[in-house]
């Protein structure tokens, strides 16, 4: 069973770079304070390491 991952959006997407915003909306997330569950694996920790100023993982 592959381990789990949720990740919420804390900061607002607006003023970030395009890509940033298609990151974050890969993820699922849309509003500030949603958070998403996800699958731990490498792709996922690049696309919130590259969105690291947006979101936060939640324990």
């Amino acid at each position: 069973m592959a381990k789990k991952i949720k990740i919420k959006l804390v900061k607002s997407i607006y003023g970030v770079l395009e890509d940033q915003r298609a990151t974050v909306k890969a993820l699922g997330l849309r509003r500030i304070n949603q958070i998403r569950e996800h699958n731990d694996c490498p792709v996922i920790q690049g696309m919130i390491f590259k969105v690291k100023h947006l979101v936060e993982i939640v324990k």
